[in-house]
This record gives structure tokens, sequence and C-alpha cells, in this order.
């Protein structure tokens, strides 16, 4: 017996470690910019947030932010965009909840169109009732927006439980009352995601099956 019936899951470092492709993207656009590319490390950062939050942060200027994510998305989302890899156990705990009755959505800030490339690729599209993603235009851009706008579709009678990596996912999830499940197999950091107030972390698979 489940917690939950609407399971809401983010992409990028919940469902898939998309870090190659992303890290090599920001690299590329710091390159196409004319600017020092930072080591490939740092730019895990930009797993999660809107890229227009966080290429400030490294540096580029505010008038140049809307042309650094256009040389990001010149090789993302041409090539880099498969440079990600299913995070084991993933598939299976994917069709067993399916096969609960739970009802099973994605929601992320990568754009929609992306996400739905990636997880057709990764062949588990057909397990999600809805992807709903960032508009490519910046109108539905952070984590939140994303998720009011999913709920707007699916409406909310059933309990519903966000699935995420980062505290994004977390804050996200407050701004909207939904409780958010903290996965530590990705991009964030665990105190920071406790602290923001995620009813719970876990650090396998199993652990959140038994958590929804």
């Amino acid at each position: 017996m489940h917690t939950y019936s609407a399971v809401l899951f983010d992409l990028d470092g919940t469902i898939s470690d998309s870090a190659p492709g992303i890290t090599r993207s920001v690299a590329h656009a710091f390159e196409r910019l004319g600017m020092p590319v930072p080591e490939r490390k740092q730019l895990r950062v930009f797993i999660g947030p809107p890229l227009s939050k966080t290429f400030p942060e490294f540096g580029v200027p505010k008038e140049r932010v809307t042309e650094a994510i256009t040389f990001y998305r010149e090789l993302y989302t041409t090539e880099a965009k498969y440079e990600n890899e299913l995070y084991p156990g993933m598939k299976d705990l994917l069709k067993k909840l399916k096969e609960d009755g739970l009802k099973l959505y994605v929601a992320t800030s990568k754009p929609e169109i992306l996400a739905k490339d990636i997880l057709k690729h990764f062949g588990i599209d057909h397990y999600f009732d809805e992807i709903a993603g960032a508009t490519m235009d910046y109108a539905r851009e952070t984590k939140e927006a994303v998720l009011r706008y999913l709920l707007d579709k699916i409406g909310t009678e059933d309990k519903a439980v966000m699935i995420g990596d980062t505290v994004y996912d977390v804050e996200g999830a407050n701004a909207l009352q939904i409780p958010c499940i903290a996965v530590t197999w990705g991009f964030g950091n665990r105190e920071e995601m406790i602290q923001a107030g995620a009813v719970s972390i876990v650090d396998t698979m199993d652990e959140l099956y038994q958590a929804i």
C-alpha cells in the first residue's frame, strides 16, 4: 500500500545521470562566448536550476545570458542530450510503480521537448501519464512554474509527491504544498535538502519505493 497515488519525478539527477552532456554543453557555451572555461567538475552546478540563473553566477554578463543559452543548446539539442544514463534500477522502479496502479509524471526544468526525446531514447516515456518541462522561450522555466503548469493540467485529486535530487525540487514542491522525497544519487546536497524541508531522504531505489 502506497502513501501517494501520483508521483512527480524530476529528470536530471533523479531519473538519469545527465552530467556528461550538460557539462560539455556548458563548456562549449563558454568557449563560444570567448570566456575562460571553468573546470568540468564546477559545471555540475548547472544541473537542476534554470540556465538563466546559473550563467550569471559564473560571470556571464546579463546581456549575454540569452546568447550563452543559445550556444549551450546548439550542442545539447543535437547530440549531447544523449550523453546520459539511467540510474541503475530506475526502469524497474517505474515498472513496479506503474503495476501498483500509481500515476507517474515528469516535472523538469529542462525544456519539455528535450525531456520527451530523452525519455523516449531510454524507452521509458510510456510509463508516464504526462511529461512537463520548461518552454524554450523561458515563459515557463523554474521548477515551481513547471509544477504549477502540470498540476493545472492533471488536477490535484490524487495525493501527489515530488521526487527530486536538489534543493530546487524541494523548494518548488514546497511552493505548491507538495511533499518532496529527496534522492541522494543526483547532484544536490543532502543537508540543504533536509533544511529546505524534504519529507525524507533516500539513498537507494528500494528506499524510494518504500517511501512512496
